[in-house]
C-alpha cells in the first residue's frame, strides 16, 4: 500500500526542531542549516498541509492550535523511527565483527575460511579489511587483527597463531625444469620471486641465506613484485621460486599446487598474531564467538 498523503520528510525533521525549540535560529543550529533553510522548509511543509503552523512575529514564533497538535504527532513519530533505527544500529553492531590483516593472509588463508565460519555462524557479518602498512596497531580500527610481527606491538592483547617457519617453493613444473635447485646451493641458478615491500617484518632471500648461515648468491635473474599474494600467483604459474611462510601456504602444499625444491628451513622467532585492542569494552559474543572458532581451527589443523 502506497504511503499517502506523505509530507516531505527534510520538511518534518525542520518543523520538529523548530516547534521544539520555538526559534528557526536554534532549529538552524541544531540541524547544522541556515535560518532561511529551516524557513523554507516550514514554508514547504505549511503549504502541503494547505495551513500556516506558526504564528510568526518580529522577534518570537509560537505554534497555532493546528501546528500544536500536529508537532505532538510528529514528534511521536519520529521518536519511534529513531528508537526502531537505533535498535537495528544496535543490533548490526552486535553481530558484526571486523576483522584486519594484510592482504596475504587475508587471501591465502583467512578467507578460504570464511565460509566455514558462515555455515556455523549465519547471523554474524565478517567485516575484513586489508591494510599492509599499519605503522601503529594500537590505532587499528576493528575487533581483531591477523598480523606477522618480529616484534609483538605493545599495548594490545596478543595470541600467538603459528610461528615464522620459510623456506622456497615453486610449481612442480618449474622444479621439472631445474632440477638442480634441490640443492641450496643453486638456487640462485634460476629465477627468484622478490618481494618489494616496505615492511621490515617480512624476511627476504637474502636474509633467509645469511640467517641459516649461507652467503646470498645473485640470482640468475628475478621478478620483483610488491604483493606477497601476487608473488604466490607468479609461483604457482611456474615463474620462479618464492619464499613461502609454512602456514599461510598450507593448503597449495598439501594439494602439490606447490612443491618444496629443498628441504632448507628458517625457523624465525617471529609469528603470526591475533592481535586485540586494549582498554575497550568487553568484547561482543560475535567477536568472542570469532575468536572461539579461529582458535579451535587452528588447534584442530595442528593436530591433524
Amino acid at each position: 500500500m502506497k504511503l499517502q498523503p506523505l509530507p516531505p520528510l527534510n520538511s518534518l525533521v525542520a518543523f520538529e526542531a523548530a516547534a521544539r525549540h520555538l526559534s528557526f535560529t536554534l532549529a538552524a543550529r541544531e540541524l547544522n542549516v541556515t535560518q532561511g533553510a529551516i524557513s523554507r522548509q516550514i514554508r514547504v511543509l505549511e503549504d502541503y498541509l494547505g495551513t500556516p503552523l506558526f504564528v510568526r512575529s518580529t522577534r518570537e514564533i509560537n505554534l497555532t492550535t493546528t501546528g500544536s497538535q500536529y508537532y505532538e504527532s510528529v514528534r511521536a513519530t519520529l521518536q519511534q523511527i529513531v528508537h526502531a533505527t537505533a535498535g537495528v544500529r544496535h543490533w548490526r553492531g552486535a553481530q558484526q565483527v571486523t576483522v584486519i590483516t594484510t592482504t596475504a593472509m587475508a587471501s591465502l588463508w583467512l578467507l578460504p575460511l570464511v565460509s566455514e565460519f558462515q555455515r556455523q555462524n549465519e547471523e554474524i557479518d565478517l567485516r575484513i579489511i586489508t591494510n599492509d602498512k599499519v605503522e601503529d596497531f594500537s590505532r587499528l580500527d576493528c575487533d581483531l587483527a591477523l598480523y606477522y610481527c618480529r616484534t609483538p606491538p605493545q599495548n594490545m592483547k596478543l595470541t600467538p597463531l603459528f610461528s615464522g617457519e620459510i623456506f622456497p617453493v615453486c610449481s612442480p613444473a618449474f622444479l621439472a625444469q631445474h632440477p638442480q635447485i634441490s640443492a641450496l646451493d643453486q638456487l640462485g641458478s634460476c629465477t627468484w620471486l622478490w618481494l618489494e615491500d616496505p615492511r621490515r617484518d617480512w624476511i627476504g632471500w637474502k636474509e633467509w641465506f645469511e640467517r641459516l648461515g649461507h652467503a646470498a648468491p645473485e640470482p640468475r635473474r628475478r621478478i620483483d613484485i610488491n604483493s606477497y599474494s601476487m608473488l604466490i600467483q607468479s609461483a604457482l604459474a611456474g615463474q620462479g621460486i618464492a619464499l613461502a611462510w609454512s602456514s599461510l601456504l598450507g593448503n597449495y602444499l598439501q594439494t602439490g599446487e606447490l612443491v618444496r625444491p629443498t628441504q632448507a628451513t628458517l625457523m624465525t622467532d617471529a609469528q603470526f598474531f591475533l592481535l586485540e585492542p586494549q582498554g575497550r569494552a568487553p568484547n561482543r559474543q560475535s567477536v568472542s564467538r570469532f575468536r572461539e572458532w579461529l582458535m579451535a581451527h587452528l588447534a584442530e589443523t595442528s593436530n591433524a
